[in-house]
């Protein structure tokens, strides 16, 4: 049995990557080095950060993220009062706070220099390995640690200078990861499904394992030489005056992050029951969320999931391409914890960890495109190969996943 499901996973994997061979606009200069680097560091990194070596890490940030809830609920309390003592587990008054609380602490690690020398050891690897320019290998692995919109901001002075390339690994790396406001944020959403285990754990090494997995899949549908210098000058690092400026407007960010998950959210939700409304029409029990589940299902299987389990699995997957990643792992939390194996779950639960969805594509070309309004169009033109590589980097993350669950 064990063997059958390792054919499967490496039948899966080689059918993931020749999905986007058509896309490619030239299949013959595609780096086979760069393909194999990639999933060598995507397997490593994962049997490192999935072994019990770093579990003693891992409980520390389980332990922080506890204490930081508590402390976000304490102020969330002070300001809403028995609003809150009444619905403790409201979206609006649990997920959100955190998404706040978060994005001012990650400012201060910013300004304090914490970040950006994590994101370093990353970008280190990304340029070394895959001969990629400093901008962009920075600009990809703080995705890890921040939001799609934010990481950009730190390679600003960059922006006008990349390749389509490099712009679609900037955009492909923001879609198949999260954010560390999100990551906590979404952990108390899955205590039905992973009941103590430790959530956080594989949220941050899902993103990790996604920064290979993005450039491994704009290798294969932009292959080019063109490369930006490498960041030399620490000074373009600094965003922040202060710690108390990073603190306000850390704060400020994060409300502006709040704000617009809380808005997508109500008019995406309304909109897709809107769909299945005018769907149930047609035909009784007919949904978007089912058709969906049959698109993604050969999907699911690539990944190392049983067909038996694929429909459900893919269903989730549909979700969090038509809305978001919020409505996913909510639907994903609410479900029966027995309708799907262990590893079925690990599997789910690394394929969900992105921002890859329809309104990220028009975030992100806004969002750039604003930094750098020169390169508008070039966003345009990559991202829709951005959007299916952000999808499918985050089900290759989940596939070696599977392998250590």
């Amino acid at each position: 049995m064990i063997m059958a499901y390792y054919l499967q996973a490496l039948i899966g994997g080689i059918l993931l990557l020749a999905l986007v061979i058509p896309m490619s606009n030239n299949y013959r200069e595609i780096k086979v080095k760069n393909i194999f680097y990639a999933i060598l560091v995507m397997v490593l990194f994962g049997f490192l950060l999935l072994s019990d070596y770093v579990t003693g890490f891992f409980r520390v940030i389980s332990d922080g993220v506890a204490k930081l809830s508590s402390a976000t609920a304490d102020g969330t309390s002070f300001l809403f009062g028995s609003l809150f003592e009444a619905h403790p587990y409201a979206f609006a008054l649990n997920v959100l706070p955190l998404i706040i609380v978060m994005s001012c602490i990650s400012a201060l690690l910013w300004h304090w220099r914490v970040l950006p020398l994590m994101i370093k050891g990353l970008s280190y690897v990304c340029e070394k390995l895959f001969n990629l320019g400093g901008p962009v290998s920075f600009g990809a692995a703080a995705n890890v640690f921040v939001g799609q919109v934010e990481a950009p901001l730190f390679v600003r002075p960059y922006l006008s200078n990349m390749s389509k390339k490099e712009l679609l690994i900037l955009m492909t790396a923001g879609m198949a990861t999260i954010s560390g406001s999100i990551m906590i944020a979404l952990a108390g959403q899955l205590e039905n499904q992973f009941a103590g285990i430790n959530v956080v754990q594989h949220f941050l090494t899902a993103s990790i394992l996604s920064v290979p997995a993005a450039i491994m899949y704009a290798e294969i549908m932009y292959p080019s030489e063109e490369i930006t210098p490498s960041i030399d000058n620490e000074d373009e690092e600094r965003i922040y005056k202060g710690s108390m400026d990073a603190v306000t407007r850390g704060t400020k960010d994060g409300l502006n992050i709040a704000v617009n998950v809380a808005a997508i959210l109500i008019a995406v939700l309304a909109l897709v029951s809107i769909v299945d409304g005018f769907l149930g029409l047609i035909m009784e029990g007919l949904s978007l969320q089912s058709i969906l589940g049959y698109v993604f299902a050969p999907i699911c299987w690539m990944m190392g999931i049983p067909w038996s389990e694929s429909t459900g699995a893919a269903e989730l997957l549909g979700i969090k391409l038509a809305t978001n990643e919020f409505v996913a792992y909510t639907q994903f939390g609410g479900m029966d914890p027995e309708a799907f194996s262990e590893r079925t779950k690990v599997i789910i639960l690394y394929a969900l960890c992105g921002f890859a969805n329809f309104s990220s594509v028009g975030i992100l070309i806004s969002g750039i495109g604003s930094m750098a309004p020169e390169k508008r169009i070039d966003l345009i033109e990559v991202s829709g190969k951005a959007l299916v590589g952000a999808t499918l980097a985050s089900c290759f993350t989940g596939l070696v996943a599977g392998l250590f669950a």
